[in-house]
């Protein structure tokens, strides 16, 4: 019964358990979804848009909700802090979820309000993710994620040897994540960069310039090491 309720909610008919359940597992599950809704239940009432459930882990803090836009079924797991202030807010489609101790803001300094963020459907980020999109992030679908992966979309200025670097403002350069990447563990992408569709990104690279669809990619600095396209 429960996987036809996760088919439906997904809107996937094909969806199944990969593996078998105790009647105690689906039991203690189930009981955890449901308070998981009833915090969401109470998010909606703030958000700028929702067009679905949410599910709400503990400790989730959720500041500027209302610059805050939901589809479908959206996770936050525990711990999770998101911070919507920003000239576009932050943008979620169906079926996205955030895993544990992820941090998402737009806006760093008050004095230079950030541009926004948004996620695409069925994107998932895992575990302690750092996205600040000041200058603006936005990840398309299926995209997957492993935990520790940091995106940038702002740096600070430093040609001026006279002033000190914090004297000197930012630079807010977008970044654009295409649909169906799979962004390794650990993973840090630098602002401006533009990263095609389908590209693997290898675990502890630091991606500093933009990359061709299709791209396998690896290194500090991160370069292209194989096409998908060759496999």
């Amino acid at each position: 019964m429960i996987e036809k309720l996760i088919r439906k909610l997904k809107n996937d008919p094909n969806y199944k358990w990969e593996s078998g359940y105790t009647a105690k597992d689906l039991l203690i599950i189930s009981q955890g979804r449901a308070v998981q809704i009833l915090r969401g239940l109470y998010l909606k009432l703030f958000l700028k848009k929702s067009s679905g459930l949410i599910f709400i882990g503990k400790r989730v803090k959720v500041r500027h909700a209302y610059m805050l836009s939901t589809g479908r079924n959206l996770i936050l797991e525990d711990n999770v802090s998101i911070n919507a202030l920003s000239k576009d807010g932050i943008i979620f489609g169906d079926d996205v979820s955030i895993a544990k101790d992820s941090i998402l803001f737009a806006t760093g300094v008050i004095a230079y309000k950030g541009a926004g963020i948004s996620i695409g459907d069925r994107t998932g980020i895992s575990a302690r993710a750092y996205f600040a999109g000041q200058g603006g992030i936005s990840i398309g679908k299926d995209v997957i994620m492993g935990p520790n992966v940091q995106i940038f979309s702002e740096n600070h200025n430093f040609s001026d040897l006279e002033l000190t670097i914090k004297e000197q403002g930012v630079t807010k350069i977008a970044v654009t994540i295409e649909d169906n990447c799979w962004i390794g563990a650990g993973a840090t992408i630098l602002a401006g960069v533009h990263i095609g569709k389908g590209c693997v990104i290898a675990a502890s690279s630091v991606v500093s310039k933009s990359v061709p669809p299709n791209s396998i990619v690896a290194g500090v600095p991160a370069k292209v090491i194989k096409s998908r396209e060759a496999i």
